[in-house]
């Protein structure tokens, strides 16, 4: 039996398709959106892969699926006939979910007496680096909604997600026994 090839050619010119609309380049905002969603997703599995504690873990590849979910939303045109075939979409209580993890790791952790720089252990680092990749998704988001309609349910997730990564990151450097590093003017 052959495995089934993952290249196409399609997209050899510059070219990619979204759902339910023709070719658009590669350099379209759309697209750049949901790459840097990807992205983030990409950045949390390499997390995982340091071993942030079977919980945090659990919680993270959960957070891979709603990233893939909305990279599928952003991928889907609004008023296109394919809307209506996206098998789950991000709503309310996915953004609830992540406000109850960020109070379970803030609880959990040192109180917060300054501003920390990333690092501490390696996992935590990631998680700092998973943190600043979703910011960076975030904004391409909004450079995106503000020319076209973008669910508010996203540009929460992803403004929420970014809080729990440093929350989860405080979370592991505590767990792993490693210390905040803390930011010190002029330092």
């Amino acid at each position: 039996m052959t495995a089934p090839r993952i290249y196409t050619r399609h997209g050899d010119a510059g070219q990619t398709g979204l759902f339910g609309r023709d070719r658009v380049s590669k350099s379209d905002q759309r697209v750049v959106a949901y790459g840097c969603v990807d992205e983030t997703s990409a950045f949390i599995g390499w997390s995982v892969a340091a071993d942030c504690g079977q919980d945090l873990n659990t919680w993270l590849q959960s957070i891979q699926h709603r990233l893939f979910d909305i990279g599928a939303d952003l991928a889907t045109p609004a008023g296109t006939p394919f809307r209506e075939r996206l098998p789950r979409l991000v709503v309310q209580s996915d953004i609830e979910q992540l406000e109850q993890w960020i109070d379970l790791c803030m609880d959990n952790s040192p109180e917060l007496r300054a501003f920390v720089l990333p690092g501490g252990s390696e996992a935590a680092s990631r998680l700092h680096i998973a943190r600043c990749v979703c910011r960076a998704a975030e904004r391409e988001v909004v450079r995106l909604a503000d020319d076209e309609e973008i669910r508010a349910e996203v540009l929460g997730y992803l403004n929420r997600l970014s809080d729990f990564l440093f929350a989860a990151a405080r979370f592991v450097n505590y767990q792993q026994g490693a210390a905040d590093i803390p930011w010190q003017q002029g330092g």
